[in-house]
Parts: structure tokens; sequence; C-alpha cells
């Protein structure tokens, strides 16, 4: 765990963040604001034996960098990524075939917190990234997310095209996402699987392409033939979650 700390912004990411193991330094909520959703973040702080500081407005504005904090933010320890196995025993503990997302250099922190509230609502394993060129673990991410950061671990790892050599040998089939390939409503992600999400401009590097077992395409009828990262992400993982049987 690094020791630097981080924000947890907003009103539902706070809830999220103190019902569950991530650890919360100092809770503040805005002086005078009254609601039921701050009462609910006082009280599970006071439960977890954090001290809640009533601050002026311009305090959280400041904390916030000028995003909706909804009168409350929470300072925390950065967030804790996890290892590939921890990722393979949260399949095992739900007696699940491992589904996980790769994003191959996902840069903007709302499509990475987009990504992970589909992948909580979708019951993916876990999310592996790259350490460089791409988004990190972040308040924004952790806010667009909605919670969902604190439940669906994030693998970072130094080289992707090595960590799906070593999914493939764990049994894990790779697939890719281009824009020629299988129709992706074909797709079915009954077994091990991993799908790959490129860049929002570039795509997936061509090496890591090369290492895919197959590459599945998102058809498109309309004169913008591309999708915003997160979008196309949303729809490839609820056909693999329909596909496995849910």
């Amino acid at each position: 765990m690094a020791t630097n700390e981080d924000f947890v912004i907003g009103r539902h990411p706070a809830v999220a963040a103190l019902k569950s193991k991530q650890a919360v330094n100092k809770v503040f909520l805005q002086a005078g604001l009254k609601a039921d959703a701050l009462k609910e973040v006082a009280s599970l702080a006071k439960k977890k034996g954090v001290i809640v500081n009533q601050v002026p407005k311009a305090k959280l504005d400041l904390l916030a960098d000028g995003q909706n904090h909804q009168g409350v933010v929470l300072a925390v320890a950065a967030y804790e990524y996890a290892s590939l196995d921890d990722l393979f025993a949260k399949a095992q503990a739900k007696a699940e075939y491992p589904f996980f997302i790769i994003l191959d250099g996902i840069e903007d922190p709302h499509n990475l917190g987009s990504i992970m509230r589909t992948a909580d609502a979708a019951g993916v394993h876990g999310i592996i990234i790259p350490k460089r060129r791409a988004v990190q673990l972040t308040s924004t991410v952790a806010k667009t997310s909605t919670g969902a950061i604190e439940y669906v671990p994030v693998c970072r790892v130094t080289n992707l095209v090595q960590t799906v050599e070593e999914l493939k040998k764990r049994g894990v089939w790779v697939f890719g996402t281009d824009m020629h390939g299988t129709d992706f409503r074909k797709w079915s992600a009954k077994g091990p699987t991993a799908l790959v999400i490129g860049n929002e401009g570039k795509g997936i590097a061509p090496l890591l392409k090369k290492n895919c077992d197959e590459m599945l395409t998102i058809p498109m009828v309309g004169h913008v033939q591309s999708l915003n990262a997160s979008v196309a992400a949303s729809l490839l993982i609820y056909q693999g979650f329909t596909s496995r049987g849910n």
C-alpha cells in the first residue's frame, strides 16, 4: 500500500468506501449542510473510528479540485492494487471461470471509472492495466466508478504482452477488439476469458493484438465508425455476461 493520500469525492463513493475495507484517514463534511446521506456518512465514519471534520464549502471545493463533492470528501490511503493471483482467487471463490478485462493504454479516468462500474455490474473478476502510459487509480476514477472501485480488483502490470502470455498458459482465452473481426454478438465467454479493450484513439497495440486468440468487432451502420472506449467496453462486457448464462 502506498503511503500518500488520495481523495474519495461525493456521497455514493464515500458510503461505498466507508462500508469497504478501504483505509479512510479523514472525513470532511460541509458545515451546515443537512442531508440524510451526510448523516449516513457520519454514522459509518463513527463505526469505523474515523474523525469527522465539519469544514466550509471552500475547503471541500479545494480538496475536490472543482469536482462536485456533494458536501463530502474522504482522505484515504492510495488505492491498493491486486496481484494476478488475487484475480484468479476471486473467480475461484465464486466457483466461476475467470472473466478479466485488460485495458491497453486507457488514458481518460472517466472511461476507467465507467468501465469499472460495468465490470462490477457484470461480475467481472478483475481488471488488468499497464503501469505506464495509462490512467491509474485516482480520485476521479473512484468518483466516476460510484463505488465500484471498492469491489473490482485492479492488477497493474509492467508488460501486457507477457501478462497475456501468462494468462494463456493458465488456460485463459484472450479476445481483442478491432474494426475487423468476429461479430461480438456471436462471442461466447463461457470458459476462462480475458477481453482486451484498446486505447481511445490508437486501439490495441500491434504486438498485443497479435497475441490475442480472436478479434471481436462491433458492427456499425452510422456515419461515426467508432465508439467511446467505455461504451464499447460496456457492450462487449454485457455480451460476455449474457453468454456466460447470466
